[in-house]
This record gives structure tokens, C-alpha cells and sequence, in this order.
């Protein structure tokens, strides 16, 4: 785990150099949280370029870190020097003294990350029996993200190739993978990576929201309000917990000491909380979150910036008077990377910028200079990452009313998946539409005395640059609502998560406009929270607590699996039943398919392959024909291959096993 941490240090330092050139007036908790995300994505991508040109190897790793780390050169200029410098004294300066407002944040900040920890310390964790995750929709998802990072640790994947349907482009956003590969490489064991990567990545999303969420309502107390809204995301499925409470004996802490169920994902709830179906499960989006929000807060500096001019031309405040915004065109350039890191934040960003060109026209030459810098970078990985891919296009999009709602009613679905949340979304824009301009300066003392210092608004100036600044999340809403845009209709929530995001805003300041108006109305606001949370608290708490412990692969799969590595060549084909949890994840070998439910779910026909997969074990007069079409190498043989395709072991055992553990086997066919 030290080791992973001690590679993490310089790939943030490296990030937070680049915040310098884009993010102006930051605290440096910030800086080092946005570098920590950015300098992880520098050195995934280095890692892939790397990786194509001369594989992926301790020195290839150790470049991609160095380039990730690249960027610091800009303290060589004593301008930016001073900035560090600058903002190491305040941040120190926060810390100092003993007043309510710095304990509050110091626990504050403690609590989430002892939360992350124990959370994330059950994404993956191994015992003499095997591999092992504490996370209830972690089951599937594990295998596939063991499978992508070992096809670059001991696969030599590059350029990387489906490794769950070979001979096909991976266009699944691998970035995230690529760079725990890295730190594996570099002597780390793939759980510790994952672990630290995870905390860091979740930690750093802690501190951006509640940025973004201070710069867009211009309320301290509401950034505070506005994390918790993601983190312990939840509908009524609370009202399900005290129900199986009272329907058994047993004392509360005992009880939930022993949850039976999730209570935000299941039959009736489809929402589920975001830490347990999506931040541990999909990697992606863990590190492409944060990145895109880094991205979305540029973008409202930009938005709510007023005009000013210099020789008769309209200028942005927020940037320098030149013909391009340098900063603007770097935050460009980052958003640009999000293909391979998470596509459905581009996708989102490429949504909010139609609306924002629409809405603020005069900021025209800012939305081309940020455009450019994303098309710069964009357009040729997505070119890159499409070209031979076996995803159908075609899949990716449908009518569909309603989401994942089944025969639910539209209107209960939402109120019993996300509890208040729209009204209190409702709420909160009414307010911040509403409330006398001399409520909100009074916020803002109040703020400007807490931060020893005015944290600049566009909210108090204008209150209908926020509001006009939510329509694209309220689109994407409406958009996930009608229509599917992925082959599995529950994948909306992908952007569905970015609605969530863009509503947090709202119902933190609404939280925070009750708190100061007295006890009764905190009263309110704590009852508000509670039903917003409380369901998310209860699965989070079940992960972390460790009640949940699903064996993914047991020991003799663990075994057999590192045999296949020393046996097999690094990029050889294997023939293996279609299962979430076959053991070549764990060897880095190619597949001619695995898991149905992921190939279905990115748009893969698989179907005339499984034929012939089936047509394979059974060992019939076409058995070699076909394995010899499909360059098959290895058949892996064990109990899903004997209970579900009924192998023929008699006609494999014709050729020679080079791996035996337990009742897996591994048969050279070539």
C-alpha cells in the first residue's frame, strides 16, 4: 500500500501543477485533489501511448508517471512559485487555532475519508481461499475490471484489444485500468493499487463537488450540505428498513449489524446509491466524475462572466485581454481525454456546451477556444477507439419512456427512488430565484468572514445564471426519461448521475437556507437530510461494515490462473465458458468471449460466437474445424464449462493440459 501511495505523490504533484495554468483562486486541498484525478489520466493516457510504441514494463510505467509528473516545471516560473507558496501559508493558516468552524471541517473531512477507506477496502480483497469483494453489485464488475488490468500487466494488450471478444477493438474507457496497471507494474499488487486509487479518486470527488457547489450557489455552508446528497444517494428504502426491523426480534445495532438487503437497488428500486452501483463498481466514472466536474466549474466562470472591453471588443473578465484564453484552451484540452476515461461525461459536456452556446452567444470566441482544445484531443482517440470496435452503434439508442420504471408509475418511481430530492430541488430554486437580494448579502458576509475572505458569486449577483445554468442537466433528465442510450436501459444512469450532480446545488442550498433560519427550520433542514441519505447511509454502511462477502474466484481458479501465465504466451487465445468469473481474467489472456451480460450491455452481437463456443465443448465433427477458424490455443475446462456446455472431456483429453488445479484444466489445442 506504500508503494502505491509513494507512486501517487509525484502523478498528483504533477496535476496540481497543470490546476496553476487554468484554476485561479483555489485553496490548495483543491489543487491537490483536481491533480490527483488529472495526473492520474496524463499517466493512463501516457501509458497507452507508451504502451503501443514499446509495451508496458517497469520502464514504460516509470515514464508514464514521469510525464505525468512532466508539468511541474511550471514552478521554474517565480510567479507560479509564489502561488504555491501562497497557497501553503493559507492552508496552513486554516488549520491553525481551534475555533468551531476549523474542527468542523477537520472532522468533517476525517469522516469521509476513514468512510472511503473502509468502503473501498472491500472493492477487492484476497484470502487463502481466493479472491473475495464486499460489494453487493461488485460481483460481475470485478472480473471485467481484473480481466482489462491484467491484459495490460501480463497480456501485452496493446494496441489493447477486446479482451472479452477478442479480435475487436476495446472501446470500453480503459483508462482507470491502464493506470492501476501501471502502479502494478511498478511493484504494487493489484488490489493495493485499486484500493488507494479508489480512496484518492473518491476523496478528491469529496472536495470538487463541494467546490462546485460553492461556486455555484456561493454558500459555504451548502457545499458542505451538497457531498453527502451524492455520496449517500437514496430514495424511501428506508421505510423497507424499518419495516424488516419490526418484523424481527432482533435489537437495532444487532440488526444492523446483519442488513438482509440492499435499500436503494433491488426490484422496486432502480436508482441505487451512487458509491455502491457506481463509484465501486465503475472505475470509470470515479476518476471521469471528478475530472468532468473540474471541467463544468471552468466552464461556469465562463458562463457568468461579465463583459468588459478593450478597444471596442467584448473580453471575458475571467481571463486575460488576448485573442485566446490559454487557461480555457488547456481545460479543452483535458476535457478532451475523457473518450478513454469515462465517454458519457464527454457526452455530457458536449450537451452542456450546445446550451451554454445558445444561452450566452456572446461568449462565442470562449466556447470555440474550449471547443478547439477538446476536438484537439477528442476526435482522434474516439477515431482511434471506434475504428474496429464490434460495438453496434445502432444499440445505443431507443425510445424508452421511463427509464428502468418496469410497470411502475412514472411520477411514484422517481418520489420512491430519490425521496424528496425534486422538491427539495424545487425548493431551492425558488429560493435562489426569490429570497431579497439583501438575504443574500448577508450570506455573503457571513461567508466572507468564515474564509477571511469574499468568495466571488455570480449566484449573488445574478440569481438566473444558476438557473439558466441547470437547463442542460434538466435536459438530460427528460432525455434519460425518454429514450435508452445504451443497450440495457439501466446504463442511464450514467448520465442520469450528471442530472443528480447538477441538482445538488439546489437542495444543498435549500439545506443551508433552513439551517440559518433558526432552530426549528434546522430542525427542518436535518429531517431533510436524513430522508435524502438515510437509505444511502444503510448500504453504504453494509459494504463498509464488511457483512457482505462474495468468493469471485476461489483458490484453485487463483491457482490455475498463474500457471496459464507461466505456461501460456502473454497474448494467446483461449476458449472458456461465456462467465462473469472465468479464471483467464486473472492471466491477462485473451477470451473468444466471456460474460454475455457485459458484451450485451456495450452493444456486442455475440450470439453466432456463443454458437460456436457451445458447438466447441461438446466436441463434434466441426469442434476442430472451428477451434482452428477462431485460432483457438487453449480450452480452459472446469465446473461452468461441465455444468453449462456439458464439455466433452473425453474428446479433450486427446491433447496435452498444460495447467491443472483443482477441477480446472487447461488443453493446448494447437
Amino acid at each position: 500500500m506504500l508503494l502505491s501511495l509513494a507512486i501517487l505523490l509525484p502523478i498528483s504533484f504533477g496535476g496540481l501543477a497543470l490546476t496553476y495554468l487554468f484554476a485561479f483562486e483555489r485553496p490548495l486541498l483543491w489543487r491537490v485533489s483536481a491533480g490527483c484525478v488529472i495526473g492520474t489520466v496524463v499517466c493512463g493516457t501516457a501509458a497507452l501511448v507508451l504502451g503501443c510504441l514499446a509495451g508496458l514494463s517497469a520502464g514504460t510505467a516509470t515514464a508514464s508517471v514521469l510525464v505525468a509528473l512532466a508539468p511541474a516545471v511550471v514552478f521554474a516560473i517565480n510567479e507560479n512559485q509564489k502561488a504555491l507558496i501562497g497557497d501553503w501559508r493559507r492552508a496552513k493558516g486554516r488549520l491553525q487555532g481551534s475555533d468551531s468552524a476549523r474542527v468542523w471541517r477537520f472532522f468533517y473531512y476525517a469522516f469521509f475519508l476513514v468512510l472511503f477507506i473502509a468502503f473501498f477496502s472491500r472493492a477487492m480483497y484476497e484470502t487463502p481461499q481466493g479472491i473475495y469483494t464486499g460489494g453487493s453489485q461488485n460481483l460481475g464488475d470485478l472480473p471485467f475490471h481484473l480481466g482489462t488490468i491484467t491484459g495490460f500487466t501480463d497480456g501485452a494488450n496493446f494496441p489493447p484489444d477486446n479482451p472479452s471478444f477478442a479480435g475487436a477493438r476495446f472501446s470500453y474507457p480503459f483508462v482507470a485500468d491502464l493506470a492501476t496497471a501501471v502502479f502494478a507494474k511498478l511493484g504494487a499488487s493489484i488490489a493495493d493499487a485499486i484500493f488507494v486509487q479508489d480512496v484518492a479518486w473518491a476523496f478528491a470527488l469529496l472536495v470538487i463537488l463541494g467546490r462546485f457547489v460553492l461556486d455555484l450557489t456561493g454558500d459555504r455552508a451548502a457545499s458542505f450540505f451538497g457531498p453527502p446528497l451524492l455520496f449517500f444517494s437514496g430514495g424511501l428504502g428506508f421505510v423497507t428498513f424499518f419495516s424488516d426491523f419490526f418484523a424481527q426480534p432482533r435489537g437495532l445495532f444487532e440488526f444492523l449489524a446483519h442488513l438482509p438487503t440492499d435499500y436503494t437497488i433491488g426490484e422496486r428500486f432502480r436508482w441505487g446509491n451512487a458509491m455502491v452501483v457506481m463509484f465501486i463498481t465503475q472505475r470509470s466514472i470515479l476518476l471521469g466524475l471528478p475530472l468532468a466536474l473540474i471541467v463544468l466549474d471552468r466552464l461556469w466562470t465562463v458562463f457568468t462572466a461579465e463583459t468588459r472591453s478593450r478597444g471596442g471588443e467584448e473580453v471575458s473578465e475571467t481571463a486575460p485581454i488576448t485573442s485566446v484564453d490559454i487557461g480555457l484552451l488547456g481545460c479543452g484540452l483535458l476535457a478532451g481525454l475523457l473518450p478513454l476515461v469515462h465517454l458519457h461525461s464527454l457526452a455530457v459536456l458536449f450537451v452542456v456546451c450546445v446550451f451554454l452556446v445558445f444561452i450566452r452567444p456572446d461568449r462565442v470566441r470562449d466556447w470555440l477556444t474550449f471547443g478547439a482544445g477538446v476536438a484537439l484531443v477528442a476526435v482522434p482517440e474516439l477515431l482511434w477507439s471506434l475504428s474496429g470496435t464490434a460495438n453496434e452503434a445502432g444499440k445505443f439508442f431507443d425510445w424508452h419512456f421511463g427509464w428502468d420504471k418496469g410497470e411502475q408509475n412514472f411520477v411514484w418511481f422517481w418520489l420512491t427512488n430519490t425521496g424528496i430530492l425534486i422538491p427539495v430541488l424545487a425548493f431551492g430554486g425558488w429560493l435562489i430565484y426569490s429570497i431579497p437580494p439583501r438575504e443574500v448579502r448577508d450570506a455573503a458576509v457571513h461567508k466572507k468572514h468564515s474564509a477571511h475572505k469574499k468568495h466571488p458569486s455570480s449566484l449573488i449577483r445574478h440569481p438566473s445564471f444558476l438557473l439558466r445554468f441547470y437547463l442542460p442537466f434538466a435536459f438530460l433528465f427528460l432525455l434519460c426519461n425518454a429514450a435508452k442510450l445504451a443497450p440495457w436501459e439501466w446504463d442511464n444512469i450514467k448520465v442520469l448521475v450528471y442530472w443528480f450532480v447538477g441538482s445538488i446545488p439546489f437542495a444543498a442550498f435549500a439545506l443551508s437556507w433552513l439551517w440559518r433560519k433558526g432552530r426549528s427550520f434546522a430542525v427542518m433542514a436535518m429531517i431533510g437530510l436524513f430522508i435524502l441519505t438515510f437509505s444511502g447511509a444503510l448500504d453504504v454502511w453494509r459494504t463498509a461494515s464488511r457483512q457482505i462477502n462474495y468468493q469471485v474466484f476461489d483458490k484453485d481458479a487463483v491457482a490455475v490462473a498463474e500457471t496459464i501465465k507461466k505456461q501460456t504466451r502473454p497474448q494467446a487465445l483461449f476458449l472458456n465458458a461465456p462467465t462473469y468469473n472465468t479464471p483467464i481474467a486473472l492471466t491477462g489472456r485473451r477470451s473468444l468471449m466471456r460474460y454475455t451480460g457485459h458484451l450485451s450491455s456495450h452493444g456486442i452481437d455475440y450470439g453466432g460466437r456463443e454458437s460456436d463456443l457451445k458447438e466447441m465443448y461438446l466436441g463434434g465433427p466441426r469442434a476442430l474445424q472451428l477451434m482452428q477458424q477462431y485460432g483457438i490455443e487453449y480450452v480452459l475446462v472446469g465446473p461452468e464449462e461441465r455444468s453449462k456446455l456439458s464439455a466433452n472431456e473425453a474428446y479433450f483429453n486427446r491433447y496435452s493440459a498444460v495447467a491443472v488445479s483443482g477441477q480446472y484444466k487447461v488443453y493446448s489445442v494447437r
